[in-house]
Parts: C-alpha cells; sequence; structure tokens
C-alpha cells in the first residue's frame, strides 16, 4: 500500500533569517520549512541558540549552494563579559573559573594583534565538531573530557567597540571555522581575568548581510513579498558566466565546456547562467568551467 503523496511544495531559493536568541538552528528550519510548506531545506552554518542574528536558510536546489555561502566571510558583534570562564564559552554554561581582575582598555587593545591574522584556535568543547561520528557538544554534555586540537583560522578584523569595567563589546570578521566564543575564552585568559560570551550577533554570512534579514515574527505574521531570494543569492560572491541555451544543456549533462574571451575568470569556483536561470555551479580548470552541481530549474 503506497503511503500519502506529500502535499509539501518544491521552494526554490534563500530566506536569510534573523534569528531570535533562544532558538536553534535546527529549530529555526524546521520552523520556516513549515511556514513555507517546503519540502526541502537547509540552513548554512550553525548559530547558537544564545545567538541572534543572520541564520542563511536554502530551500530545495538552493541547498546546492550551500557549501558556497559556509565558506564565506562571516561578521559578529560579541560582548565579553570580564571575571569568569564557563565550560561552555557563554553564559549558558557552568563556571569554571573565576576573577576579581579586569582589564585596562590599553591592555585590551594591545593583546588584540595576538587575535587577528590566520591563528591557532582551541574549539570550544560544546561544538558542533565531530570526533568519532559524534558532536563535541553532546560528548560534552553527557560530561566525557574533551580535548579539541587546536587548528588554523582566520580573523580579518577584530575591534573594540564599547566597554565598562566589567564588559567590552567587539566587532570580528572572519573565516569559516572561526568560534567568538573561543576568542573570549583566550582573551580573558591573554588578559589574566576570564571571559565568556555574554551577547552574540551573526551580521554577516558570505554574500548575505544584516540588512536584508527578515525577522521570523515578521515571517510567522506574513510572508514579505521579496522574503525568497533566488537560488543564485548564494554564489553572487563566486565569478558569474553566461552561456546560452545549447551550453547550458551540456553543463545540465555534466559536460564541461570551454570559456573563451580576454574576460574568462581564473581558474577557481565560478557559476554559470543562462536567461537569468543558474545552471551550474564548478570549478573553472585550464580554461574549462567543470560542473560539480547542475540545477533543475525552469529559463
Amino acid at each position: 500500500m503506497r503511503g500519502a503523496r506529500s502535499t509539501r511544495a518544491e521552494i526554490n531559493g534563500w530566506v536569510v533569517l534573523d534569528k531570535p536568541v533562544g532558538m536553534t538552528s535546527t529549530n529555526a528550519v524546521a520552523r520556516l520549512k513549515r511556514i513555507f510548506n517546503a519540502k526541502k531545506a537547509g540552513h548554512a552554518g550553525t548559530l547558537d541558540p544564545l545567538a541572534s542574528g543572520i541564520l542563511p536558510i536554502a530551500f530545495g536546489e538552493a541547498t546546492k549552494t550551500v557549501p558556497f555561502v559556509q565558506d564565506g566571510e562571516k561578521a559578529y558583534c560579541f560582548t565579553i563579559a570580564w571575571g569568569a570562564e564557563s565550560d561552555s564559552d557563554d553564559s549558558d554554561g557552568t563556571i569554571t573559573q573565576r576573577s576579581d581582575q579586569r582589564p585596562e582598555l590599553e591592555e585590551i587593545c594591545a593583546a588584540l594583534p595576538q587575535f587577528t591574522g590566520t591563528i591557532m584556535q582551541r574549539p570550544p568543547s560544546f561544538s558542533a565538531i565531530k570526533i568519532g561520528g559524534e558532536r563535541a557538544y553532546d560528548l560534552a554534555r553527557d560530561g566525557e573530557p574533551l580535548d579539541l586540537p587546536p587548528r588554523p583560522v582566520t580573523i580579518h578584523s577584530l575591534a573594540l567597540v564599547a566597554a565598562d569595567r566589567d564588559h567590552a563589546t567587539f566587532e570580528a570578521r572572519c573565516g569559516k571555522g572561526t568560534y567568538v566564543r573561543a576568542v573570549a575564552r583566550d582573551l580573558g585568559r591573554a588578559l589574566g581575568c576570564y571571559g565568556h560570551v555574554s551577547a552574540l550577533r551573526r551580521t554577516r554570512v558570505g554574500p548575505f548581510s544584516e540588512a536584508e534579514s527578515v525577522p521570523l515574527e515578521q515571517l510567522m505574521e506574513a510572508l514579505p513579498p521579496d522574503a525568497l531570494r533566488r537560488v543564485e543569492a548564494g554564489l553572487m560572491e563566486l565569478p558569474q558566466i553566461i552561456v546560452d541555451r545549447t551550453t547550458a544543456a551540456r553543463l545540465r549533462r555534466g559536460q564541461s565546456i570551454l570559456l573563451r574571451g580576454q574576460d574568462t575568470p581564473m581558474d577557481g569556483a565560478a557559476f554559470a547562467s543562462c536567461g537569468g536561470v543558474v545552471v551550474a555551479v564548478g570549478a573553472i580548470e585550464h580554461g574549462e568551467l567543470v560542473p560539480g552541481r547542475v540545477f533543475n530549474l525552469p529559463f
């Protein structure tokens, strides 16, 4: 006996959600799937429940572009509370270290250069990193001692924007895999006063900015006409190659195409479009576009 046919719709595109504090990224995706009645959805980069801000959510064919958004630059505004370190490196965790010492502004500013550029960073124990097939945060909640190895991350900029005796607020731009909570932990240790993140907001993910984000409450009340962005919105940081229908058909069959002309992009990731519709995303190699993923969208 056949099961009931799904009544969910084929939705393709991106929603730049302004996630509220207290909601997990997984719950946010589930909520938007219900709002849009969509068959398939996923997010481009976990945002902690403590954090608010940009959580790009992809529907349908847009899920094929998620890796390119995840690889993009991130921007955050976050506040560190001085005087205590927690096992989760934020205010949701259990305090493990305390100090009565507080840093001076000059000390904070002098310490920031050691946290910019490509640095070695030890991820928080409560993170989504997999260890033996299990998430680190699941192991940490079970009380298992974790010693995650440091790994290289890139922090493009880290600026102090406000401070009082017990708190300091920063703006940061960083690459994939950087944990702001680890920055708070390590900066607190470097200053000899301990610290943890007490507030965190993500303001950029790859091509998506805070200015184009939509609050969950607004989506629940009435869908704004421009809330669903096109599939290729997730690829706007890559070079675009315009092709005709014949060439588009070749790409959709998984065949490489030869690129000609002085404006041909250098080797690296790129996407092709035809009639304003994304056709394929892949890599330019030796003057050819080699498709990695193709899209089933009507011209």
